[in-house]
């Protein structure tokens, strides 16, 4: 299976399931390279040859062939709003891959609104789910579960900024 983290930021929860699943191909997305090479140096420290860092933005990335649509599930936690995301994550997904998102305890308006631009890259919502969050405020997250239904258009993602400028 291979997993990417998008705007993993410190390495979670990629890192974590790289521990956690050493047969998987875990690969490590950030834009600022300070970062990667701290997590290119914990994944070295800690004897993790399943995980790969990408120092790169993910409008970019999005287009490179070696990335596109090549994992079995890419994931997000809190980089952009939902319909921001969609842009940034399922041109890595396969077809038949899924694409999870953590979002906070009341989703349901920002999910609503990303429904067109999940359809137009090529998802199909598949669920909400609630999960408990083990934070010391205990708030309760939710997870957005898309699969990839179809390919992207090679028009997405927009150049690097544009998604946040301009959501779909």
């Amino acid at each position: 299976l291979r997993l990417l983290d998008v705007g993993t930021g410190a390495g979670l929860p990629g890192m974590v399931l790289a521990v956690a699943r050493p047969q998987w191909k875990v690969t490590l997305l950030d834009s600022l390279r300070k970062r990667c090479e701290f997590l290119r140096e914990a994944a070295a420290r800690a004897g993790l040859d399943n995980v790969e860092v990408v120092w790169c933005r993910a409008e970019d990335a999005g287009r490179r062939p070696e990335l596109r649509q090549a994992y079995d599930i890419a994931i997000a936690r809190a980089v952009a709003e939902a319909r921001v995301l969609a842009e940034l994550c399922l041109p890595f997904v396969r077809v038949g891959g899924l694409w999870v998102a953590a979002k906070g305890p009341d989703p349901e308006a920002e999910v609503a609104a990303a429904s067109n631009a999940i359809r137009q890259l090529g998802g199909r919502q598949l669920a909400l789910e609630r999960v408990q969050s083990l934070s010391a405020e205990g708030e309760p997250r939710t997870a957005l579960v898309v699969a990839k239904t179809s390919a992207t258009s090679a028009r997405f993602p927009r150049q690097a900024g544009t998604p946040n400028k301009k959501p779909l």
